[in-house]
C-alpha cells in the first residue's frame, strides 16, 4: 500500500471514529445512519485498490468534515446551555440546604395547635365566669396571642380585606363585652352547651389582620377569634367556603417543594438540551443522508459539494 493511500485511509478512519462518537452523543437515528453510510463508503475504498483513493479524501473534505463541524458546533452550544441549567440546579440546591428540613416546623405547629386550643377553651371558661360575676379580672391565658404571632405568616390562609370585614362585622347589641373581650351572646350559650369543647380549625390573614377559626367538637359549627380585637363571633362555614386551602404547607415548606420540583424539571431539561438538534438541522441532515445514499457519489461529487455548501452555510447562522 502506497503512503498516500495509507494516509487517506488513516484520516478516513479518524473521521469515522469522530462521527461515531457524535452519533452516540446525540442518540440520533439520522446521524447514526449517516455514520453507517460513510462507513460503507470507507470500506468500499479500503477493499478496492482500483478506486481512486483521493476521491475518498475529497468526499470527506466536501461532506463528512462539514457534518462533523456542524455537529461539533451544536454539541458545544448544547453543553453551554446544559451548564447554565446545571448552575441553576446548584443554586437551588444551595437554597434547599440553607432552608433545611421543614418537618420540625410542621411538627411544632401541630403540637402548638393543641396547646393553643386548650388555652382558648380555658380562656373562654374564664371569660364566662368573669362576665357572669361582673368581675374586672383578666380572663385570658398567658400569651394567648403568641400562637398567631408565631405561625400566621407560614400557616394561615390568605383572605381578602373585604372578607375579613364581613367576617368581623357584628351587632354590639347582641354581645357581651368588658374591657378585654367581646363575645356574641348566642355563641356564649353554645359554648356552655358544649362545655367549651372546641378545636383549632385553621387561621386566616388579611395582610396583618389575623383571624383564628375554631370548630365545636363533633359538630359542623364554627366561630372566630380576633387576637387584635379580642372578639369571639359565630362563623358560618359558607362564609369561609371560598378560602383557598389547597396549599397545606408552610411558606418555608412551600418554597422547598417549589425548589425541588424546579430542580426535577431542570434535570429533565438538561437531558433533552444536551442532545437536541434544531429542526432545520434535523431536516438538513436527513437530506444529506439521502444524498449520499441515493446517488452514485463517484459520479455525482458535484451534488455532494452542493450539500456541503449548505452544511457550511448552516455553521454561519444563528439557528442553534
Amino acid at each position: 500500500m502506497d503512503e498516500n493511500r495509507a494516509d487517506v485511509l488513516r484520516r478516513s478512519t479518524d473521521t469515522l471514529n469522530k462521527l461515531q462518537l457524535l452519533s452516540v452523543f446525540f442518540e440520533n437515528n439520522t446521524i447514526y445512519r449517516i455514520y453507517l453510510r460513510v462507513q460503507v463508503i470507507h470500506r468500499l475504498f479500503e477493499g478496492n485498490q482500483d478506486l481512486d483513493i483521493n476521491k475518498l479524501d475529497l468526499f470527506h473534505v466536501q461532506f463528512t468534515s462539514s457534518v462533523l463541524d456542524l455537529l461539533k458546533k451544536i454539541k458545544k452550544s448544547n453543553e453551554q446551555n446544559e451548564m447554565l441549567l446545571l448552575e441553576e440546579v446548584r443554586i437551588n440546591q444551595d437554597l434547599i440546604a440553607k432552608l433545611g428540613d421543614t418537618s420540625g416546623v410542621e411538627n411544632n405547629y401541630n403540637m402548638e395547635k393543641q396547646r393553643h386550643t386548650l388555652k382558648i377553651n380555658l380562656s373562654l371558661k374564664n371569660l364566662y365566669g368573669v362576665l357572669s360575676d361582673g368581675s374586672s379580672d383578666y380572663p385570658f391565658s398567658k400569651n394567648l396571642n403568641a400562637f398567631s404571632a408565631q405561625f400566621a405568616q407560614d400557616f394561615f390562609y390568605t383572605i381578602t380585606p373585604e372578607l375579613y370585614a364581613k367576617l368581623t362585622d357584628y351587632d354590639p347589641a347582641q354581645t357581651y363585652s368588658n374591657a378585654y373581650a367581646v363575645i356574641q351572646r348566642k355563641l356564649m350559650g353554645v359554648l356552655c352547651k358544649y362545655e367549651f369543647r372546641t378545636e383549632f380549625f385553621y387561621g386566616l390573614k388579611a395582610n396583618d389582620r389575623i383571624l383564628e377559626v375554631f370548630k365545636f367538637m363533633d359538630t359542623d359549627r364554627y366561630f372566630l377569634y380576633s387576637p387584635s380585637k379580642g372578639t369571639f363571633l359565630f362563623c358560618e362555614l359558607a362564609d369561609i367556603a371560598t378560602v383557598d386551602r389547597t396549599n397545606g404547607f408552610s411558606k418555608k415548606a412551600e418554597i422547598l417543594h417549589e425548589l425541588k420540583d424546579k430542580n426535577d424539571s431542570l434535570k429533565a431539561r438538561m437531558n433533552a438540551v444536551k442532545v437536541q438538534l434544531p429542526p432545520q438541522v434535523e431536516s438538513l441532515l436527513n437530506d444529506a443522508y439521502l444524498k449520499i445514499s441515493d446517488v452514485d457519489f463517484l459520479q455525482n461529487m458535484a451534488n455532494i459539494d452542493v450539500q456541503s455548501n449548505i452544511l457550511r452555510a448552516m455553521l454561519n447562522t444563528n439557528m442553534m
